[in-house]
């Protein structure tokens, strides 16, 4: 599993290590009971501080997606990679549901912010 962080991304670090190892479990990169590396060999390798490393993996436990063992490591939990999609979409949902909101404080119309939309799934896809 390659993780590359972006240290200039509005994205806090541990929320894109969060990320990165949601799509390796979805895209079944990592599998169930696998190790994830270590975190201090995670901060070295990708420079950063330890602790950051813990709160993002102390938020995949909290999702219930990874186990820490102590003195052992932290490994994959059995998931099934349908329920993190609905929740990686719910979360989507709630995004967007925000962004329509501001919208219309701003009275832009549907028909804007279709456009808007548009523009931006171009440059996605």
């Amino acid at each position: 599993m390659n993780i590359i962080v972006n240290s200039s991304s509005m994205v806090p670090i541990y929320e894109q290590i969060v990320e990165a190892v949601q799509k390796a479990i979805v895209s079944g990169e990592v599998v169930a009971d696998e190790a994830l590396p270590s975190v201090r060999s995670l901060a070295a390798t990708l420079k950063i501080s330890a602790l950051t490393v813990k709160k993002a993996y102390d938020q995949l436990e909290a999702d219930g997606l990874v186990t820490t063992i102590h003195g052992k490591g932290t490994y994959v939990l059995g998931m099934n990679p349908g329920m993190l999609r609905e929740e990686q979409l719910r979360e989507i949902e709630q995004d967007m549901n925000r962004a329509v909101e501001k919208a219309r404080g701003y009275g832009i119309s549907k028909e804007e912010l279709q456009e808007i939309f548009e523009m931006v799934t171009e440059v996605i896809v």
